[in-house]
């Protein structure tokens, strides 16, 4: 008997890979832009080369990130990763809002509001509190949310085939170039 996804979002040690999904506040589709969406990637790759963080799949969306993940061994556990990771972006793209010629200024409001309206931060809320992580104890579940990660922006109409979509390990898995390295899952080859 396999066992099922936990889905009681909280990162069990005995787990090694995890599902999670990091959205910004009020699902703002702020990922439309590419200099929001590189600095996203950058840091994924940062974590990865720096951290310890295994990437296994990703879909960056325009207002989500869907990741496969696992840790190192000898690295930082998993949840402190993410919570730098977030930490880091927010610090860094509330700037580049502020700097860019971008016309939806009204963002930064409504992200300084939702800070404003946290007791664990008073100043300016960018990514949602919570992470969802999904335990994926099985090669099953492995495939099916590897699956569903690459089939977003096909879902959502933005291209015809999941490797179509430079975000996305879907073009790792294809063999095609792509905007960052991960680790590969033996089982999906």
């Amino acid at each position: 008997m396999t066992k099922s996804m936990s889905t009681n979002y909280r990162f069990d040690p005995s787990c090694s890979y995890y599902f999670v999904t990091m959205t910004v506040v009020d699902w703002i589709d702020i990922f439309i832009r590419k200099i929001y969406k590189d600095l996203i990637i950058e840091n994924l790759i940062y974590c990865r080369q720096n951290k310890g963080l295994n990437i296994h799949a990703y879909c960056l969306m325009s207002s989500h990130l869907h990741a496969v993940v696992s840790t190192l061994e000898s690295s930082q556990n998993l949840p402190d990763t993410i919570r730098d990771f977030k930490k880091f972006t927010a610090r860094h793209i509330h700037p580049l809002i502020k700097q860019s010629e971008e016309s939806r200024r009204w963002m930064i409001n409504r992200f300084t509001w939702a800070g404003a309206h946290r007791t664990s931060n008073t100043n300016f809320q960018f990514w949602q509190h919570y992470n969802h992580p999904i335990g994926l104890d099985n090669e099953e579940l492995l495939i099916q949310r590897t699956n569903y990660i690459h089939q977003n922006p096909v879902k959502a109409g933005w291209v015809m085939e999941p490797e179509d979509y430079a975000y996305s390990s879907a073009r790792n898995y294809a063999g095609l170039p792509t905007v960052m390295e991960i680790d590969k899952l033996d089982i999906l080859f």
